[in-house]
């Protein structure tokens, strides 16, 4: 909450007072050190707290909609590792949730943690006799909540809704991100890491989808040694994904695995419409076969799931009609009823930043974008990212997510292989996709069509009915935008009084002083209340 109390005054201070007071320019050009420190501290912060603070920066950092690239690049190296909770602790917490002592459940226990997390973390085990041969496996991987973390992130979580509710309560934030909502999206996703069943629940789905693929493994659940804060899978700990020495010492080629890796991944988010959001290399491992070539890719930690629903698909379709018609404002409109901008948004920039885009690249193909100069990209996705952040542009968790799990299988195959495409990869699931729509979205152009027709028929007597209402005098015209504008003619007005008014009492004041103290003191006083309206006015809803 300090923290928080500081950051809110750094920004009243350099985005909204000086600027205000005419030194803007010099405020702007520290801002990105000043950002680069914010998040450097928050970091040091999240390290320190725990809980779920650390889940919070690494949230932040995939925000790229609605903070900017210091924020974020600073956030993107925040790693889920913390020292290990003292084993007597997490002895008490596993013997309660599983009804006996460890000693009953398991043959054997190792009391150090294979890793340690904000939330909990992972010991190996070998189940008993019994359970083993329930189970159909011993060898077994035990993940344990840390004490009292449901306490510690329901602190957590009410620390950062009293946050939003601040924050929020800034025009120059409130317009921008609404971030009431953001807190309780990320509310729920922490919720459900911290349900061990469903993440097992996750996990048997996974496995189903891939039940068919020998090329893909997931550990298998002991349920009887399973409950709502400990859970208990077979140990299928592997070479690393990205343990390039280690994949070669076993004979495996790091790019055949980069390549598979990526196909797998793009067939949980084109075929399946289930993928994990999460596959960092911690969580992949790369299991040996019999032969070089008979080796398997190994997922674990099912906490965070993507699903791609039809709301979902309906929104994709809706954007490749537009982008099909290379019609940026369409393309605009389908991002906005997807639930990506917020009413307040003005698109005029978007839609320009979009037609540019369809100027230069609409019709390539991947082979043809693949000869064009990165540094062209760059020069886009800079141009980009300014417009997007400053629109009031919030992704929604389910497009998140995708952008989570595809950048981090982009970073896992480049490290894999250098010369890594993943143009090349995404392909054939591109065109599949393109196939599957492809009627959609020709029966949608037809509809569209018709749509017009229709409107060109009816459009003479609609004309006739306008001249009609013209010649009785009963026309109105609605002007948004000329209303915002004279809106804020009025409230410069308004504040130009305030200052004249400031100006007056403050130098009224002065002069009157040395004849009559108390009234000059009054007078001089008094004017702090202009001047509070001629700095602050437009920027609080309250006060203007």
């Amino acid at each position: 909450m300090r923290f928080a109390m500081r950051t809110i005054a750094q920004f009243w201070w350099y985005d909204l007072l000086l600027p205000r007071l005419g030194f803007g320019r010099a405020a702007a050009r520290g801002r990105a050190d000043r950002l680069t420190a914010l998040a450097h501290r928050f970091h040091l912060l999240a390290v320190g707290l725990g809980g779920l603070m650390i889940k919070v920066g690494q949230f932040l950092s995939s925000r790229l909609d609605v903070l900017p690239p210091q924020i974020t690049d600073e956030l993107a190296g925040l790693q889920d590792e913390v020292p290990p909770a003292d084993f007597p602790a997490i002895r008490r917490l596993a013997e309660a949730e599983l009804g006996m002592p460890l000693e009953r459940a398991f043959a054997a226990f190792d009391e150090i943690p294979v890793a340690a997390a904000s939330l909990g973390q992972a010991h190996r085990a070998t189940l008993a006799p019994a359970g083993a041969a329930d189970a159909g496996f011993a060898d077994v991987i035990v993940k344990v909540q840390r004490p009292d973390i449901e306490q510690i992130v329901a602190i957590d979580l009410a620390a950062l809704r009293r946050v939003a509710r601040w924050l929020d309560r800034m025009r120059a934030i409130r317009d921008h991100v609404d971030l009431p909502a953001l807190v309780e999206e990320f509310a729920r996703t922490s919720r459900n890491e911290i349900d061990y069943l469903h993440e097992a629940a996750n996990a048997e789905r996974f496995a189903e989808d891939f039940d068919r693929d020998p090329c893909v493994r997931t550990p298998r659940i002991a349920w009887e040694r399973t409950t709502r804060r400990v859970l208990t899978l077979s140990d299928v700990t592997a070479i690393k994904v990205n343990d390039v020495a280690g994949l070669r010492a076993a004979g495996i080629d790091p790019a055949a695995v980069a390549t598979r890796f990526a196909g797998v991944m793009f067939t949980q988010l084109f075929e399946h419409g289930y993928f994990h959001a999460d596959p960092h290399p911690g969580n992949v491992f790369v299991t040996p076969g019999d032969d070089a070539s008979a080796w398997r890719l190994t997922f674990v930690d099912f906490g965070m799931m993507g699903e791609v629903d039809d709301e979902l698909r309906n929104g994709l379709r809706r954007l490749m009609i537009a982008v099909a018609a290379r019609d940026g404002q369409r393309l605009v409109d389908s991002i906005r009823e997807v639930g990506v901008l917020l009413p307040s948004a003005d698109t005029t920039e978007l839609e320009k930043a979009m037609a540019q885009v369809f100027a230069r690249f609409g019709g390539m193909g991947f082979a043809q974008l693949r000869e064009v100069d990165p540094r062209e990209f760059r020069d886009f996705a800079e141009e980009f990212g300014s417009v997007v952040r400053s629109l009031p542009f919030q992704l929604p968790e389910s497009f998140l997510l995708v952008i989570r799990s595809m950048s981090l299988t982009s970073g896992v195959c480049s490290a894999l292989n250098p010369a890594f495409n993943i143009w090349e990869a995404v392909e054939p699931f591109a065109a599949q996709l393109l196939r599957a729509e492809s009627g959609n979205a020709a029966r949608a152009l037809a509809g569209e069509a018709l749509d017009v027709a229709a409107a060109a028929v009816r459009l003479p007597q609609r004309f006739d009915a306008l001249v009609t209402r013209i010649e009785q005098g009963r026309v109105t015209v609605s002007t948004p935008a000329v209303d915002r504008r004279l809106g804020h003619l009025e409230r410069l007005v308004r504040r130009a009084v305030s200052a004249v008014l400031f100006a007056g009492l403050l130098v009224g004041g002065a002069l009157l002083l040395p004849a009559n103290a108390p009234l000059g003191i009054v007078l001089m006083s008094v004017s702090a209340v202009p001047f509070a309206h001629a700095v602050l006015a437009g920027r609080f809803g309250r006060i203007d």
